[in-house]
């Protein structure tokens, strides 16, 4: 949530800012409800100024013998006031607070305007795509030997979008969680957690999925307002809500396995052949929390955290900062990864890693205490994935098929395999 301060004396630059969004916000809305907040406050306080006024005097007629009656009965008629007016402030301010919880964080300077994806601009690349001389599969026609992916069962035991995975496939699914946490957390400092995958909506609202996007949650129909999680970032992140962090804490890396539960609201027709875009998947998140002066070097680490798993593996991909147009709510600047699919001859999304500054922390009142100032202060948060599992699955089985079907296995998972170096042979 951006600071409400920032909004009401600053309005034109949030309002500038938001427009590399190519998001218009009404500020004549904001600026109403401001000044009618401004109005009842005024009012309240000068109503709470004269029944302290009147109450005092109420002592000083007692003390006289005089009739403190005609005072009693000016206390009780401003406490009514009082009553009505505080209810009034109160209403303006829950109006103001659903406009700042609906408004997206501010992007940084350095985020190029764009409307779309094809707006994003490329950062740098890493390998060359291979070049096949014979035609390459998709990982759907690749899988389908042994039914190692199963998308037909899938679909009799659920519905669309999930996916079975038997044997070799499987075993290779589970090696690439492995290979991922022990690099981020043997090679880059990460600290691994477990995290329940069902959420309250206080944990989704801090890192900013609701209340704007409740449609592409899966909600539990239970007495409790319980959801399934779209990303381990959610829990994580908010281990550290409602708390103010010793700054020695700091800085925070967390990595977690996860499943992760999306409704693809809107996303019909897009992907919907393969492991591209499910509904239940997994990612083994990154997740750092900061003080405010670190965040951006910050990005830039977490960033190459994720860059090495590709490069370990050996997969050419590249990085592109995301242009206003398709950055996400909570984020002030992302870099996404996008990894090279032979057989679409393109490169797909397989990581974001999001700056969101201090966007979510206010919304989620995690903090630290300022060593200088002694006082509590915000902290700066940031999530990426480090990697999606089954995009990941599929840029290895693309990427290292050979002609008669079998796949090699990248040298770096054969240990997590038994030594095995390759799968579905003839």
């Amino acid at each position: 949530m951006l600071d409400q301060k920032l909004v009401r004396n600053e309005l034109a630059f949030v309002a500038e800012r938001q427009k590399v969004r190519n998001l218009e916000i009404d500020q004549q809305q904001f600026e109403s409800l401001e000044l009618k907040r401004r109005d009842v406050q005024k009012r309240s306080e000068e109503l709470q100024a004269k029944r302290n006024a009147s109450s005092k005097a109420i002592g000083q007629a007692k003390a006289k013998g005089e009739d403190a009656q005609p005072i009693l009965d000016e206390v009780a008629s401003l406490g009514d006031e009082l009553k009505k007016a505080e209810a009034e402030l109160s209403e303006v301010q829950q109006s103001l607070s659903a406009l700042l919880l609906n408004m997206p964080n501010i992007v940084d300077e350095s985020v190029p305007a764009g409307n779309d994806e094809s707006d994003n601009i490329e950062v740098r690349t890493f390998g060359a795509p291979r070049k096949f001389n014979y035609e390459p599969l998709d990982h759907v026609d690749l899988g389908a030997r042994g039914a190692g992916l199963d998308f037909e069962t899938a679909s009799k035991l659920t519905g669309s979008r999930f996916a079975v995975m038997r044997g070799e496939i499987a075993r290779l699914h589970r090696a690439l969680v492995q290979f991922m946490l022990d690099v981020h957390t043997r090679e880059h400092g990460y600290t691994e957690i477990n995290v329940p995958m069902i959420v309250n909506r206080d944990s989704l609202a801090g890192t900013g999925q609701l209340p704007k996007f409740e449609e592409d949650l899966f909600k539990l129909v239970t007495d409790n307002d319980y959801y399934l999680i779209p990303t381990s970032e959610v829990p994580v992140t908010n281990t550290v809500r409602d708390s103010i962090i010793d700054v020695d804490q700091l800085p925070m890396r967390f990595t977690c396995h996860s499943m992760c539960f999306r409704s693809e609201a809107g996303s019909y027709g897009r992907d919907t052949r393969g492991l591209i875009r499910q509904h239940q998947f997994e990612k083994v998140e990154m997740v750092h929390i900061v003080k405010p002066d670190e965040s951006w070097q910050a990005l830039e680490d977490m960033t190459s955290h994720a860059e090495a798993i590709l490069k370990k593996l050996d997969i050419p991909y590249r990085v592109v900062v995301l242009c206003g147009g398709d950055i996400g709510f909570s984020a002030a600047k992302t870099y996404d990864i996008e990894v090279w699919l032979p057989a679409q001859n393109t490169y797909r999304e397989i990581s974001s890693c999001s700056n969101c500054t201090d966007f979510q922390a206010r919304r989620m009142q995690a903090r630290y205490r300022n060593p200088e100032t002694k006082k509590p202060e915000l902290v700066h948060t940031l999530n990426g994935s480090g990697l999606a599992v089954g995009r990941t699955l599929v840029a290895v089985l693309e990427n290292y098929q050979q002609e008669d079907g079998s796949v090699e296995i990248p040298e770096v998972l054969q240990a997590y395999m038994h030594g095995q170096k390759s799968i579905l042979n003839p």
